[in-house]
């Protein structure tokens, strides 16, 4: 939750100050808010999207046909009516396997800097192909997809009345990315706040997220997500990893992407916009509650300690960044 401007932090230190406008797909109107110079900025009520490609997405996205043996969709490891994520520490693929990392919420996907937790994947588009390849997950081949969809009495008309080339892997992956754009989290009661409602927020909400700030969590929680736009070392004071242990290759984070040694228990800074929705916490699962995750930032990013009551009301105020779930409906 919270992120100290070390070596690593400072090569993205240019986003804090304009976050709210270098992230595409989710910006608000700076008109809109009441509140504008502060660094969370609401979710804009509504994105455009190509609807006709959406709604075929909607489909591809719980279709189990996606996986190799017709068990697994992208709606079981990201369950959209309670947040986009599965509740469990790690998610269940094929055969039973287990993954390594905790599913994040796919609401809001759109104004990432990258995708997954190592930010392994550009956009929605080229991410796509990862849970449907990993054998931990869908295990599926593109060839036999395509083979399976077109077998299917609806998809070749519905992929032919929008895509040229028909089924290939090119429209799977754009019309699941498409849909997956316009899965938003709008006027939460924080949001409500921003555009100058006082009575959005309680007055312990308020004291929370003075606290929220003035304990330097805003400093990677910021911009339209309250995260997702930046990437962090996990165990900036303390070393998480050594007091865990059990040290896996997920672990190592954005090293695995980049092989830069300053990367290394590096992880993109997650959104807190559905965190009260989407337990357990971190990238390994191992925060169950919001509390719990708040402990863990103390004291391996800030390195101190603070009163319970303070730390309370901090997930009261995380708490209300949840908002509507829009775009998931039929």
């Amino acid at each position: 939750m919270t992120c100290l401007v070390t070596p690593f932090g400072m090569r993205f230190a240019a986003w804090l100050a304009f976050t709210s406008v270098a992230v595409t797909g989710l910006i608000a109107i700076p008109g809109d808010i009441a509140n504008a110079a502060e660094p969370i900025v609401a979710i804009p009520l509504e994105v455009k999207v190509d609807l006709k490609k959406a709604a075929l997405g909607r489909k591809l996205f719980n279709d189990t046909r996606l996986s190799k043996d017709d068990s697994v969709s992208c709606s079981t490891c990201h369950v959209l009516a309670k947040g986009g994520s599965d509740g469990t520490r790690v998610p269940t693929g094929i055969g039973g396997a287990q993954g390594f990392v905790n599913s994040s919420t796919v609401f809001n996907s759109a104004g990432s800097i990258k995708q997954f937790w190592d930010g392994r994947a550009d956009d929605l588009v080229s991410q796509v192909d990862g849970p449907v390849q990993s054998a931990h997950e869908m295990g599926a081949l593109w060839p036999d997809i395509v083979t399976k969809l077109y077998g299917d009495p609806n998809y070749p008309q519905l992929f032919d009345a929008i895509y040229p080339d028909g089924i290939s892997r090119k429209s799977i992956k754009d019309a699941i990315a498409e849909f997956e754009r316009g899965l938003i989290s709008p006027n939460s009661p924080f949001d409500k706040w921003l555009r100058g409602d006082a009575t959005a927020l309680s007055k312990q909400e308020l004291r929370g997220y003075q606290l929220f700030k003035q304990y330097g969590c805003s400093s990677c929680h910021q911009g339209t997500n309250a995260g997702g736009n930046m990437f962090q070392v996990f165990g900036v004071i303390n070393s998480y990893f050594e007091e865990r242990g059990n040290i896996t290759k997920a672990d190592l984070g954005r090293f695995n992407v980049t092989g830069n040694e300053a990367d290394r228990h590096a992880f993109k800074v997650p959104s807190l916009r559905l965190a009260a929705l989407t337990p357990p916490y971190l990238h390994d699962g191992t925060a169950p509650t919001l509390r719990d995750a708040v402990d863990k930032m103390f004291k391996f990013q800030l390195g101190r300690e603070a009163p319970d009551n303070e730390k309370d009301d901090i997930v009261a105020f995380i708490k209300t960044l949840a908002g509507e779930l829009k775009g998931h409906q039929e």
